[in-house]
């Protein structure tokens, strides 16, 4: 067999979907890959206007992650907290989050999915709108790491000075991740992880 022959899902029989199992299967299996592909493209389809591109505000805020002792998790998630902005301009940070949501654990996923309303504290306020847009995150668990996140990786990597890796460096871990088990209840896991430094600490 080298196509279904259904032409509506509802008509498919059980052996053209164990046939098309394995297909998707591989096809999951390079997810890592097509999110290179999305984040090289950063580097000339990038908003105008900054000292540098989006990738290598990417590469920057992961960078300082990394140099700050995060782990995987954190790195990859600066890494590609705005990958978003390409494909979803509006609401990038829900479209890198959902990226993220199936390898990742929750507290990170979360941050990616909120850090553009914490990122308003910055400059909302110069354009005549709410500053303090994260306060009705107060209550989440996360509302810390997240503005950790955004104080020290992300609003502040915007610097054609600072030392940053390139992308291979990175390429590892970004297919680690990808590689894993998706919807891991042990991957995905809830609340604030002990053992990895934490943001706060770094602040103070």
């Amino acid at each position: 067999m080298k196509t279904v022959d259904f032409t509506a899902m509802k008509d498919g029989t059980e052996e053209e979907y164990l046939f098309l199992k394995p297909l998707e299967n591989e096809h999951v299996s390079h997810t890592g890959d097509r999110v290179l592909r999305e984040l090289r493209l950063q580097q000339e389809e990038t908003l105008p206007g900054y000292k540098i591109s989006r990738l290598e505000h990417g590469l920057q805020a992961a960078t300082r992650a990394l140099n700050e002792g995060a782990d995987i998790d954190w790195v990859v998630g600066a890494l590609l907290h705005d990958i978003g902005d390409g494909l979803a301009p509006q609401n990038h940070d829900r479209f890198a989050a959902e990226i993220l949501r199936p390898y990742m654990r929750e507290e990170v996923v979360w941050t990616v999915e909120h850090h553009a309303s914490f990122q308003m504290y910055y400059y909302a306020h110069h354009y005549g709108w709410n500053q303090h847009e994260r306060e009705k995150y107060r209550d989440s668990i996360y509302f810390q790491s997240c503005a950790d996140f955004c104080e020290r990786w992300d609003q502040s990597s915007f610097d054609p000075a600072y030392p940053t890796k390139n992308l291979d460096f990175f390429v590892p871990m970004v297919k680690e991740v990808f590689a894993r088990k998706a919807h891991d209840p042990a991957v995905q896991q809830k609340g604030i992880v002990k053992g990895v430094p934490p943001l706060m600490a770094a602040a103070e």
